[in-house]
C-alpha cells in the first residue's frame, strides 16, 4: 500500500564495522522540527508528527490516510484550519444565490449578528461540541428560542457546506445530539371578537378601512393586500385572487409573489365584494408601477427582463398614491388605530431635536411592541371562522397560502371545534351494523 513513515532526524549509516550491522546517522534537520514524516499517499500532502506512536502519532495518521485515500474518503485536516469568518466570506457566502433579496437580508442579518460574534474567530474544524453548548448558552441570555433555533439552521447549512467542500469531516450540528437548540415555540395565534375588528376598523384612517375588511374578508397578508388590483377582483365567481405583494427591499419596493411563491385563490363573501366596490366608487383605484422580485437593475438580460417594472390598479395605496410601505403603515395607520380603539396603551411622547432647526423639537410618538396585535391577527380571524364552520383544513390551507396542510394544523389546531359526538354515533352505527 502506498505511503511511508520518513525519520527527518537520523538516515540509514554504513554497516558497523565490528558487527556489520546498520547504522543511524544524524541528519542536518535533527532536532529541528517535526521528526516524522507521513508522505508517499497519492493525492494526500505530507504530514510531519512529533511522534512515531500513539493514537495521534505518525503511524496512526498514515494507516487511517491509507484507508481513507483507498476509500476516497480523505479529507486533509488542514483544510479545516480557516476561520469561520473567513470561510462565510470567501467561499460560502459568495456561492449563495437566493432569489429574493430579502431573504438574503435576513440571512446575512441573522449570521451577522448571532452567529459570527461568538464563533467567527473559531477554525472550522474546531467547532465541536462543547463550542456549540457555549455558543447555545450564550444566546439564550440574549434573545428567543425561535431566533436561536434559526440561527442554529444557518449555521449547520454552512457546516454542512464545509463538509461538502471537503474541508471538514463532519458537521456536529447535525451528528450531536447532546447539543441542540431549543425547539421553536408553537405559535398559538388568537382571534379577535367582531366587536375589537370593528373597534379597530372604526379608528383607522377612513381611506385605508378596506384594509381590515380584505384582512380579515379573505385572510390575506399586509403585503398581499397592498398589492391587490381591480383585475384580482371577480365579483362573479366571488372570488379574489392572490398574485402579488408589495415588499420592501432595503429601502425600495417591489411586486413579487406571494409568500411561498405561489399565488393562490380565496372565496369570499358577497359583503366583502359590495365593501370593495363602495370603496371603489370613493375612491378609484390608482396605477402603481413596481419592478418586479427585486429593485436592483439586473446583471443579465434574463434578470433585466424578469425585475423590468409592472403597472398595476391597485385598490389601496400610499397616502401619495404609490404603493403603500409596511413600516409605514404601521407606525402611521395600524398602531394609533389600535391605540385608539384600546388594544394597546397610548403611545409615549418624547421631545426630539430637529438638527437643521436649533431650538427646535418635534413631538415622537412610541408605540408599544404587540405582535399579536399585527395586521396578521385578522388573518388569524379569518382561519377560525372557516374552521369553526367545519371547512376542511386542506381548503382553510390553500386559501391562506400554506405550503400544506400540516402548517395550518399545527398553527391553528386549537381554534378547531371541539368534538361534538358525532363520531360516538357514527361507530355506534357501525357496531349496530355489525351484529
Amino acid at each position: 500500500m502506498a505511503g511511508y513513515v520518513e525519520d527527518r532526524w537520523f538516515k540509514k549509516g554504513p554497516p558497523d564495522p565490528e558487527t556489520g550491522k546498520p547504522t543511524r546517522v544524524e541528519t542536518a534537520r535533527h532536532g529541528q522540527g517535526k521528526r516524522y514524516k507521513v508522505a508517499g499517499i497519492p493525492g494526500v500532502r505530507a504530514r510531519s508528527f512529533d511522534r512515531l506512536t500513539g493514537p495521534q502519532g505518525a503511524n496512526a495518521w498514515l494507516a487511517k490516510a491509507q484507508h481513507q485515500a483507498t476509500a476516497g474518503e480523505f479529507i486533509d485536516p488542514r483544510r479545516g484550519d480557516i476561520l469561520l469568518k473567513e470561510y462565510i466570506e470567501q467561499e460560502w457566502w459568495p456561492n449563495k444565490a437566493y432569489e429574493d433579496p430579502a431573504t438574503a437580508r435576513t440571512v446575512r442579518s441573522r449570521i451577522d449578528t448571532h452567529v459570527l460574534p461568538h464563533l467567527g474567530s473559531l477554525q472550522l474544524n474546531a467547532i465541536k461540541a462543547p463550542q456549540l453548548k457555549r455558543w447555545v448558552a450564550a444566546l439564550k441570555g440574549a434573545t428567543g428560542p425561535g431566533t436561536i433555533n434559526e440561527a442554529w439552521h444557518y449555521l449547520a447549512a454552512i457546516l454542512q457546506a464545509a463538509v461538502d467542500d471537503e474541508r471538514i469531516t463532519k458537521n456536529y450540528c447535525r451528528s450531536q445530539k447532546s447539543v441542540r437548540p431549543p425547539a421553536r415555540p408553537t405559535p398559538k395565534p388568537r382571534a379577535w371578537s367582531k366587536e375589537r375588528v370593528l373597534a379597530v376598523q372604526e379608528a383607522v384612517d377612513p381611506r385605508f378601512r378596506i384594509a381590515v375588511d380584505i384582512g380579515v374578508g379573505a385572510g390575506l397578508r399586509a403585503g398581499e393586500v397592498f398589492g391587490l388590483a381591480v383585475e384580482d377582483i371577480d365579483e362573479e365567481g366571488e372570488r379574489i385572487l392572490v398574485r402579488r405583494q408589495i415588499k420592501k427591499v432595503g429601502s425600495k419596493l417591489c411586486f413579487a409573489l406571494p409568500k411561498g411563491q405561489k399565488t393562490r385563490t380565496v372565496p369570499v363573501p358577497g359583503y366583502l365584494l359590495k365593501r370593495i366596490s363602495e370603496h371603489l366608487a370613493a375612491r378609484p383605484a390608482r396605477l402603481v408601477t413596481l419592478p418586479w422580485s427585486n429593485p436592483a437593475p439586473g446583471e443579465t438580460e434574463r434578470e433585466r427582463d424578469l425585475r423590468a417594472p409592472r403597472s398595476h390598479a391597485l385598490i389601496l395605496t400610499g397616502a401619495q398614491g404609490g404603493g403603500m410601505r409596511r413600516d409605514t403603515w404601521d407606525a402611521r395607520i395600524w398602531k394609533p388605530a389600535l391605540a385608539a380603539a384600546g388594544v394597546i396603551p397610548p403611545p409615549a411622547l418624547t421631545k426630539q431635536p430637529i438638527r437643521t432647526k436649533p431650538g427646535v423639537s418635534r413631538t415622537v410618538k412610541t408605540y408599544v411592541e404587540s405582535r399579536e396585535n399585527g395586521f396578521h391577527a385578522l388573518r388569524h380571524t379569518f382561519a377560525s371562522v372557516q374552521l369553526d364552520a367545519r371547512e376542511p383544513i386542506v381548503a382553510v390551507s390553500s386559501w391562506l397560502g400554506h405550503e400544506n396542510a400540516s402548517i395550518t394544523l399545527r398553527i391553528y389546531a386549537h381554534m378547531m371545534p371541539e368534538a361534538d359526538g358525532r363520531g360516538r354515533s357514527a361507530m355506534q352505527a357501525w357496531f349496530e351494523g355489525s351484529l
